[in-house]
Protein backbone atom coordinates (compact mmCIF):
# COMPACT_ATOMS: atom_id res chain seq x y z
CA UNK A 1 0.00 0.00 0.00
CA UNK A 2 1.19 3.55 -0.93
CA UNK A 3 1.48 6.84 1.47
CA UNK A 4 -1.28 8.80 1.68
CA UNK A 5 -2.82 11.67 3.36
CA UNK A 6 -5.42 11.53 5.80
CA UNK A 7 -7.96 14.25 6.81
CA UNK A 8 -11.16 14.08 8.31
CA UNK A 9 -14.48 16.71 6.71
CA UNK A 10 -16.66 18.01 8.77
CA UNK A 11 -19.69 18.67 6.13
CA UNK A 12 -19.58 18.48 2.05
CA UNK A 13 -17.75 21.76 1.33
CA UNK A 14 -15.18 20.96 3.27
CA UNK A 15 -14.86 17.37 2.05
CA UNK A 16 -14.88 18.64 -1.80
CA UNK A 17 -12.56 21.65 -0.93
CA UNK A 18 -10.08 18.87 -0.04
CA UNK A 19 -10.46 16.96 -2.78
CA UNK A 20 -10.13 19.64 -5.01
CA UNK A 21 -6.94 20.70 -3.78
CA UNK A 22 -5.53 16.68 -3.99
CA UNK A 23 -5.82 15.67 -7.61
CA UNK A 24 -5.42 12.09 -6.69
CA UNK A 25 -7.85 12.21 -3.64
CA UNK A 26 -10.37 9.59 -2.74
CA UNK A 27 -13.22 9.69 0.16
CA UNK A 28 -13.65 7.10 2.76
CA UNK A 29 -16.36 6.21 4.68
CA UNK A 30 -16.93 2.51 5.40
CA UNK A 31 -13.98 2.08 3.08
CA UNK A 32 -14.27 -2.03 2.75
CA UNK A 33 -13.64 -1.91 -0.91
CA UNK A 34 -11.80 0.79 -0.94
CA UNK A 35 -8.78 -0.53 1.35
CA UNK A 36 -8.95 -3.92 -0.58
CA UNK A 37 -8.12 -1.78 -3.77
CA UNK A 38 -5.61 -0.12 -1.99
CA UNK A 39 -4.02 -3.03 -0.59
CA UNK A 40 -3.82 -5.06 -4.10
CA UNK A 41 -2.30 -1.80 -5.25
CA UNK A 42 -5.33 -1.19 -7.80
CA UNK A 43 -6.22 2.06 -6.48
CA UNK A 44 -3.19 4.35 -4.95
CA UNK A 45 -4.71 7.60 -3.36
CA UNK A 46 -2.25 10.45 -2.32
CA UNK A 47 -5.10 11.55 -0.19
CA UNK A 48 -8.28 9.73 1.78
CA UNK A 49 -10.46 12.82 2.84
CA UNK A 50 -13.00 10.99 5.96
CA UNK A 51 -16.14 11.71 5.76
CA UNK A 52 -18.12 10.13 8.71
CA UNK A 53 -17.81 12.90 10.15
CA UNK A 54 -20.95 14.81 8.14
CA UNK A 55 -23.78 13.81 10.62
CA UNK A 56 -26.61 14.81 8.36
CA UNK A 57 -25.98 11.90 6.20
CA UNK A 58 -26.44 9.39 8.92
CA UNK A 59 -29.93 9.34 8.99
CA UNK A 60 -33.01 7.19 7.65
CA UNK A 61 -36.15 9.05 7.46
CA UNK A 62 -39.93 8.63 6.02
CA UNK A 63 -40.90 11.16 3.30
CA UNK A 64 -44.28 12.79 3.12
CA UNK A 65 -45.26 10.45 -0.43
CA UNK A 66 -44.56 7.29 2.50
CA UNK A 67 -41.68 6.38 0.95
CA UNK A 68 -38.02 7.04 2.80
CA UNK A 69 -34.69 8.77 2.58
CA UNK A 70 -31.37 6.58 3.23
CA UNK A 71 -28.52 8.77 4.57
CA UNK A 72 -25.50 7.55 2.42
CA UNK A 73 -23.23 7.06 5.58
CA UNK A 74 -25.89 4.60 7.16
CA UNK A 75 -24.33 1.29 7.43
CA UNK A 76 -25.92 -1.11 5.33
CA UNK A 77 -26.62 -3.64 8.32
CA UNK A 78 -28.77 -0.14 10.27
CA UNK A 79 -30.59 0.35 7.14
CA UNK A 80 -31.22 -3.63 6.96
CA UNK A 81 -32.56 -3.40 10.34
CA UNK A 82 -34.65 -0.70 10.47
CA UNK A 83 -38.39 -0.63 11.21
CA UNK A 84 -39.07 1.51 8.20
CA UNK A 85 -36.88 -0.78 5.97
CA UNK A 86 -38.30 -4.01 6.96
CA UNK A 87 -42.35 -2.72 6.84
CA UNK A 88 -42.10 -0.24 3.58
CA UNK A 89 -39.31 -2.56 1.95
CA UNK A 90 -38.84 -5.62 2.64
CA UNK A 91 -36.98 -6.34 -0.69
CA UNK A 92 -34.56 -4.20 -0.04
CA UNK A 93 -33.93 -5.44 3.79
CA UNK A 94 -34.05 -8.75 2.18
CA UNK A 95 -31.26 -7.67 -0.71
CA UNK A 96 -28.60 -6.56 2.14
CA UNK A 97 -28.76 -9.13 4.00
CA UNK A 98 -27.79 -11.87 1.35
CA UNK A 99 -24.73 -9.75 0.97
CA UNK A 100 -21.28 -9.56 2.41
CA UNK A 101 -20.72 -10.78 5.75
CA UNK A 102 -22.05 -9.34 9.05
CA UNK A 103 -19.01 -7.63 9.78
CA UNK A 104 -18.75 -5.83 6.06
CA UNK A 105 -22.08 -4.68 6.89
CA UNK A 106 -21.66 -3.23 10.00
CA UNK A 107 -19.06 -1.16 8.06
CA UNK A 108 -20.41 -0.46 4.25
CA UNK A 109 -22.40 2.12 3.99
CA UNK A 110 -25.23 3.12 1.54
CA UNK A 111 -23.48 5.38 -0.83
CA UNK A 112 -20.39 3.53 -0.71
CA UNK A 113 -22.47 0.15 -1.56
CA UNK A 114 -23.46 2.25 -5.17
CA UNK A 115 -19.46 2.90 -5.64
CA UNK A 116 -18.34 -0.54 -5.25
CA UNK A 117 -15.45 -1.72 -8.04
CA UNK A 118 -16.02 -5.11 -9.75
CA UNK A 119 -14.47 -8.01 -8.50
CA UNK A 120 -13.05 -9.28 -11.80
CA UNK A 121 -10.17 -11.35 -11.38
CA UNK A 122 -8.26 -9.70 -13.67
CA UNK A 123 -8.84 -6.18 -11.97
CA UNK A 124 -7.80 -7.33 -8.74
CA UNK A 125 -4.42 -8.59 -10.70
CA UNK A 126 -2.45 -5.63 -11.37
CA UNK A 127 -0.05 -8.04 -13.62
CA UNK A 128 -2.43 -8.69 -16.04
CA UNK A 129 -4.27 -6.79 -18.93
CA UNK A 130 -7.69 -4.70 -17.96
CA UNK A 131 -9.71 -2.30 -19.43
CA UNK A 132 -11.25 -0.61 -16.57
CA UNK A 133 -7.85 -0.09 -14.37
CA UNK A 134 -5.70 0.70 -17.48
CA UNK A 135 -7.86 1.70 -20.32
CA UNK A 136 -6.78 0.21 -23.69
CA UNK A 137 -4.96 -2.36 -22.40
CA UNK A 138 -7.53 -5.30 -23.32
CA UNK A 139 -9.36 -7.47 -21.49
CA UNK A 140 -8.03 -10.46 -19.86
CA UNK A 141 -11.33 -11.98 -18.81
CA UNK A 142 -12.93 -12.31 -22.35
CA UNK A 143 -10.39 -15.34 -23.02
CA UNK A 144 -9.67 -15.93 -19.89
CA UNK A 145 -11.33 -17.47 -16.77
CA UNK A 146 -14.35 -15.67 -16.82
CA UNK A 147 -17.10 -17.78 -14.99
CA UNK A 148 -18.20 -15.05 -12.59
CA UNK A 149 -18.59 -12.40 -15.74
CA UNK A 150 -21.45 -10.63 -17.49
CA UNK A 151 -23.88 -12.12 -19.90
CA UNK A 152 -26.03 -8.73 -21.23
CA UNK A 153 -24.83 -5.30 -22.03
CA UNK A 154 -21.17 -6.48 -22.28
CA UNK A 155 -18.87 -4.80 -24.47
CA UNK A 156 -15.60 -6.07 -26.67
CA UNK A 157 -13.53 -3.54 -23.86
CA UNK A 158 -14.80 -5.18 -20.51
CA UNK A 159 -17.57 -8.01 -19.65
CA UNK A 160 -17.04 -7.63 -15.89
CA UNK A 161 -20.30 -7.74 -13.55
CA UNK A 162 -21.40 -5.08 -10.92
CA UNK A 163 -21.10 -7.10 -7.49
CA UNK A 164 -23.72 -5.27 -5.15
CA UNK A 165 -27.26 -7.14 -4.02
CA UNK A 166 -28.28 -3.63 -2.37
CA UNK A 167 -28.00 -2.03 -5.88
CA UNK A 168 -30.08 -5.08 -7.39
CA UNK A 169 -32.94 -4.52 -5.39
CA UNK A 170 -32.64 -0.43 -5.03
CA UNK A 171 -32.85 -0.57 -9.43
CA UNK A 172 -36.19 -2.71 -8.37
CA UNK A 173 -37.57 0.12 -5.99
CA UNK A 174 -37.13 3.17 -8.61
CA UNK A 175 -34.88 4.44 -6.02
CA UNK A 176 -33.20 8.22 -6.76
CA UNK A 177 -29.81 9.15 -6.12
CA UNK A 178 -29.34 12.53 -4.48
CA UNK A 179 -25.74 14.39 -4.91
CA UNK A 180 -23.91 17.27 -4.08
CA UNK A 181 -20.86 19.05 -5.52
CA UNK A 182 -19.29 22.04 -4.53
CA UNK A 183 -22.11 24.29 -5.15
CA UNK A 184 -25.19 22.60 -6.62
CA UNK A 185 -27.31 19.31 -5.73
CA UNK A 186 -28.73 17.28 -8.36
CA UNK A 187 -30.96 14.18 -8.03
CA UNK A 188 -30.75 11.44 -10.89
CA UNK A 189 -32.57 8.10 -11.00
CA UNK A 190 -31.33 5.06 -9.56
CA UNK A 191 -31.40 3.37 -12.77
CA UNK A 192 -29.70 6.05 -14.63
CA UNK A 193 -26.27 6.19 -11.85
CA UNK A 194 -24.38 3.06 -13.71
CA UNK A 195 -23.24 2.77 -16.35
CA UNK A 196 -22.75 -0.07 -18.92
CA UNK A 197 -18.88 -0.51 -20.29
CA UNK A 198 -18.76 0.66 -23.71
CA UNK A 199 -15.96 1.73 -24.90
CA UNK A 200 -15.04 3.78 -21.35
CA UNK A 201 -15.36 0.62 -19.04
CA UNK A 202 -13.35 2.84 -16.63
CA UNK A 203 -16.30 4.78 -15.61
CA UNK A 204 -18.44 2.74 -13.81
CA UNK A 205 -21.16 5.23 -13.01
CA UNK A 206 -22.47 9.25 -13.85
CA UNK A 207 -21.11 10.73 -10.81
CA UNK A 208 -18.81 13.29 -12.11
CA UNK A 209 -14.78 14.23 -10.37
CA UNK A 210 -15.31 15.77 -7.04
CA UNK A 211 -19.42 14.87 -6.21
CA UNK A 212 -21.00 13.19 -3.04
CA UNK A 213 -23.85 10.72 -3.10
CA UNK A 214 -25.97 12.20 -0.21
CA UNK A 215 -29.46 10.62 -0.23
CA UNK A 216 -30.87 7.47 -1.80
CA UNK A 217 -34.75 8.10 -1.94
CA UNK A 218 -37.25 5.41 -2.51
CA UNK A 219 -40.96 6.33 -3.54
CA UNK A 220 -43.89 4.60 -1.62
CA UNK A 221 -45.21 1.69 -3.59
CA UNK A 222 -47.46 -1.27 -2.63
CA UNK A 223 -44.59 -4.22 -3.09
CA UNK A 224 -44.44 -4.72 0.66
CA UNK A 225 -46.80 -7.98 0.13
CA UNK A 226 -45.61 -9.99 -2.66
CA UNK A 227 -41.87 -9.92 -3.15
CA UNK A 228 -38.49 -12.10 -2.86
CA UNK A 229 -34.80 -11.69 -3.00
CA UNK A 230 -32.86 -14.49 -4.87
CA UNK A 231 -29.59 -15.08 -4.81
CA UNK A 232 -27.44 -18.05 -6.42
CA UNK A 233 -24.07 -18.29 -5.78
CA UNK A 234 -20.97 -21.44 -5.51
CA UNK A 235 -21.95 -21.68 -1.63
CA UNK A 236 -24.49 -20.21 0.91
CA UNK A 237 -21.77 -18.07 2.93
CA UNK A 238 -20.63 -15.25 2.26
CA UNK A 239 -19.81 -14.70 -2.26
CA UNK A 240 -20.69 -12.95 -5.01
CA UNK A 241 -23.53 -13.27 -7.25
CA UNK A 242 -23.77 -16.03 -10.01
CA UNK A 243 -27.52 -14.33 -10.51
CA UNK A 244 -29.61 -13.02 -8.47
CA UNK A 245 -33.28 -11.56 -8.58
CA UNK A 246 -35.10 -9.11 -7.41
CA UNK A 247 -39.22 -9.39 -7.74
CA UNK A 248 -41.31 -7.16 -6.60
CA UNK A 249 -45.45 -7.46 -7.18
CA UNK A 250 -48.42 -5.69 -6.53
CA UNK A 251 -51.36 -7.72 -7.21
CA UNK A 252 -55.09 -6.97 -8.01
CA UNK A 253 -56.91 -10.20 -7.04
CA UNK A 254 -55.46 -12.75 -9.52
CA UNK A 255 -53.77 -10.89 -12.01
CA UNK A 256 -50.57 -8.22 -11.86
CA UNK A 257 -51.11 -4.81 -11.44
CA UNK A 258 -47.49 -4.28 -11.44
CA UNK A 259 -44.63 -6.01 -11.59
CA UNK A 260 -40.42 -5.36 -11.01
CA UNK A 261 -37.74 -7.55 -11.90
CA UNK A 262 -34.34 -6.63 -11.46
CA UNK A 263 -31.17 -8.98 -11.79
CA UNK A 264 -27.52 -9.38 -10.71
CA UNK A 265 -24.64 -10.46 -11.41
CA UNK A 266 -25.40 -10.85 -15.42
CA UNK A 267 -24.29 -6.98 -16.53
CA UNK A 268 -21.98 -4.71 -15.70
CA UNK A 269 -24.77 -2.55 -13.74
CA UNK A 270 -28.46 -3.80 -11.98
CA UNK A 271 -30.41 -4.92 -15.24
CA UNK A 272 -33.82 -4.38 -15.60
CA UNK A 273 -36.35 -4.85 -18.73
CA UNK A 274 -39.24 -2.42 -18.44
CA UNK A 275 -40.74 -4.40 -21.29
CA UNK A 276 -40.74 -7.43 -19.33
CA UNK A 277 -42.10 -5.83 -16.71
CA UNK A 278 -45.24 -4.37 -19.12
CA UNK A 279 -45.43 -7.40 -20.40
CA UNK A 280 -46.66 -9.16 -16.91
CA UNK A 281 -49.23 -6.38 -16.31
CA UNK A 282 -53.02 -7.72 -16.16
CA UNK A 283 -51.46 -11.11 -16.57
CA UNK A 284 -51.41 -13.80 -14.18
CA UNK A 285 -48.57 -14.96 -11.88
CA UNK A 286 -48.08 -18.46 -13.53
CA UNK A 287 -44.79 -19.99 -14.46
CA UNK A 288 -46.00 -19.66 -18.02
CA UNK A 289 -45.81 -15.84 -17.08
CA UNK A 290 -42.96 -15.19 -15.64
CA UNK A 291 -41.30 -17.58 -18.21
CA UNK A 292 -42.02 -15.25 -21.01
CA UNK A 293 -40.65 -12.44 -19.39
CA UNK A 294 -37.63 -14.06 -18.57
CA UNK A 295 -37.13 -14.79 -22.18
CA UNK A 296 -37.53 -11.40 -22.47
CA UNK A 297 -35.30 -9.64 -19.73
CA UNK A 298 -32.75 -12.49 -21.25
CA UNK A 299 -33.30 -11.40 -24.87
CA UNK A 300 -29.52 -10.02 -26.56
CA UNK A 301 -27.96 -12.42 -23.68
CA UNK A 302 -23.99 -13.45 -25.05
CA UNK A 303 -22.15 -16.57 -22.60
CA UNK A 304 -18.52 -16.85 -23.25
CA UNK A 305 -16.70 -20.14 -22.85
CA UNK A 306 -17.21 -20.27 -18.79
CA UNK A 307 -20.11 -18.63 -18.13
CA UNK A 308 -23.04 -19.48 -20.84
CA UNK A 309 -24.84 -21.86 -18.15
CA UNK A 310 -25.61 -18.22 -16.52
CA UNK A 311 -28.32 -17.63 -19.44
CA UNK A 312 -29.96 -20.42 -18.61
CA UNK A 313 -29.54 -19.61 -14.91
CA UNK A 314 -30.74 -16.93 -14.97
CA UNK A 315 -34.74 -17.48 -16.82
CA UNK A 316 -35.12 -20.27 -14.24
CA UNK A 317 -34.49 -17.73 -11.66
CA UNK A 318 -36.56 -15.35 -12.83
CA UNK A 319 -39.59 -17.77 -12.65
CA UNK A 320 -38.70 -19.32 -10.08
CA UNK A 321 -38.14 -15.56 -7.94
CA UNK A 322 -41.53 -14.54 -9.25
CA UNK A 323 -43.32 -17.15 -7.75
CA UNK A 324 -41.61 -16.98 -4.14
CA UNK A 325 -43.14 -13.44 -4.35
CA UNK A 326 -46.43 -14.54 -3.96
CA UNK A 327 -45.95 -15.99 -0.43
CA UNK A 328 -42.83 -14.28 0.98
CA UNK A 329 -43.05 -15.84 3.68
CA UNK A 330 -43.68 -19.40 3.27
CA UNK A 331 -40.69 -19.10 0.95
CA UNK A 332 -38.76 -19.00 3.14
CA UNK A 333 -39.30 -22.83 4.77
CA UNK A 334 -37.33 -25.46 3.63
CA UNK A 335 -39.12 -27.58 0.99
CA UNK A 336 -41.63 -24.81 0.31
CA UNK A 337 -39.49 -22.70 -2.82
CA UNK A 338 -40.26 -23.90 -6.36
CA UNK A 339 -37.12 -25.78 -7.75
CA UNK A 340 -35.32 -24.37 -10.68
Amino acid sequence: MNNFNYSQAGNIQEAIHLAGINENAAFIAGGTNLTDLMKYMVLQPDALIDINRIDSYHTIEATEDGGVRLGALVTNADTAYHPLIEERFPLLSKAILAGASAQIRNMATNGGNLLQRTRCYYYYDVATPCNKREPGTGCSAASGYNRMMAVLGTSEHCIAVFPSDMCVALAALDAVVYISGASWERSMAFTAFHRLPGDTPHIDNNLQPNEIITFIEIPANNFHQHYSYLKLRDRNSYAFALVSVATALELDGDSIKDARIALGGVAHKPWRSIEAEAFLQGKTPTRENFAAAADIIMEGAIGYEHNSFKIELAKRAIIRNGLMALEPASSQLPGAQPSL
